[in-house]
């Protein structure tokens, strides 16, 4: 019998960058919220997913009164978030049996595709994988750069001296990033680190091997506004292809 798959949306952040009157999982996309979306495309790629959302304490009645109201039948355990993106996810896996294979996924990348879903877990239920990471290369040229005060005192960047940062070589990290519940667990054991900015950096530094696969160039991270409009103008785009 294979391993049960398990969810986890990371959702638990305030989205003070976006601005507007609620958290960014919780803005209009589509006629519906950001994290319906998103959660809706795990469900469709595997239906049988266990799901696991990481929300802010204060907002967690009124997701559950939302999915009621508007018949989001996604049976779900609902954790509060904590200080860190390191700490929710840590509360999230303590809802994660052992023996399971568990995705972590940002609440606001609701452009995923089923497609990469489904192969990302077909090669974690291979057995050859502890961990799967998605990435993209980055195409951007890039400049190691550094804040300091200029002459008049306004802080300024400016260029670190003796680094070079070779673009072949750099590659931008997206989720879901999935593993074995039993392993990942574990390395959230370990005390928090400020270098722990994903689940590869916990599962790395706690000596999980990694392996990597290709990602996907609209996969993106709705942060700002600009990013809001950029998804919807991609959506509009793709529905005419």
């Amino acid at each position: 019998m294979g391993r049960k798959k398990f969810l986890i949306v990371s959702a638990g952040g305030k989205g003070v960058r976006m601005g507007g009157s609620r958290p960014k999982q919780f803005l209009e996309f589509e006629g519906v919220p950001v994290l319906r979306l998103t959660i809706s495309k795990f469900l469709e790629a595997v239906p049988d997913i266990r799901v696991v959302t990481v929300l802010p304490e204060s907002w967690i009645p009124w997701w559950k009164d939302y999915c009621l109201e508007n018949n989001f039948n996604c049976p779900q355990v609902m954790v509060a978030g904590g200080i860190t993106r390191f700490h929710s996810v840590k509360n999230a896996l303590a809802k994660v049996p052992d023996g399971a294979i568990v995705a972590v996924h940002d609440g606001v990348r609701p452009l995923i595709s089923k497609e990469l879903i489904i192969s990302m877990f077909e090669r974690m239920e291979k057995g050859s994988c502890h961990g799967l990471v998605p990435c993209r290369p980055t195409t951007d040229t890039l400049k190691p750069l550094h804040t300091e005060v200029g002459p008049d005192g306004e802080k300024v960047l400016a260029l670190t001296e003796g680094v070079v940062l070779d673009r072949s070589s750099i590659y931008s990290v997206q989720t879901p990033q999935i593993f074995l519940s039993e392993e990942l667990k574990a390395a959230y054991g370990q005390a928090y680190d400020t270098s722990f900015t994903d689940d590869a950096s916990v599962a790395s530094a706690y000596g999980i091997p990694l392996s990597f696969c290709e990602g996907e160039r609209f996969n993106i991270k709705l942060t700002t506004p600009e990013d809001l409009e950029l998804a919807r103008a991609i959506r509009i785009v793709s529905k005419t292809i």
